[in-house]
């Protein structure tokens, strides 16, 4: 069998959409690690290195939460850089924590990372009908590009920050 005709296996297990969408959320100080990811307008550069750097800490000081607890955010605080926020158990030592406390709501999308600012305008006019306002997105890309093209779907949650 030639690499080309090998079957993939994937390394991301996929959400149930209905877990998170269209939920409320009450974080007290939820503990993440954190990084940050150089990007050109919004587009990555070194996600690829970043993302495992940052699993090699977790799984090294044994604090990697169960899978349905697991939360990969991204924000982005300008066009250079974003945030990268991956819940962990505990503490890690010498690595960058951070915790988040908030309300907050969630919300499933389907489709490319692209439509993030489609999502945003989506998210907005919802949480508006409900006298809401959101403070801050987070965005959980759920599968990497592999993955999504392997399931056939590429499920973002979006969360917004609304206290």
């Amino acid at each position: 069998m030639t690499p080309e005709t090998k079957p993939y296996v994937p390394c991301c297990t996929p959400i149930d959409p209905a877990t998170l969408d269209h939920k409320h959320h009450i974080w007290e100080n939820k503990l993440f690690l954190q990084d940050d990811v150089r990007q050109i307008l919004h587009i990555p550069l070194n996600m690829g290195k970043v993302i495992p750097r940052m699993w090699e800490k977790v799984t090294a000081a044994d604090a990697a939460p169960e899978d349905a607890e697991f939360l990969l955010l991204a924000c982005d605080p300008s066009p250079w850089k974003s945030e990268l926020y991956m819940t962990v158990t505990k503490e890690i030592p010498g690595a960058r924590m951070t915790r988040l406390s908030g309300e907050l709501i969630s919300r499933v999308f389907d489709g490319p990372y692209s439509a993030v600012p489609k999502w945003i305008k989506v998210m907005d006019a919802e949480l508006a009908a409900q006298n809401q306002k959101a403070l801050k997105y987070y965005f959980y890309y759920t599968l990497c590009p592999k993955c999504a093209k392997h399931y056939q779907h590429n499920y973002v949650v979006a969360f917004a920050q609304i206290r």
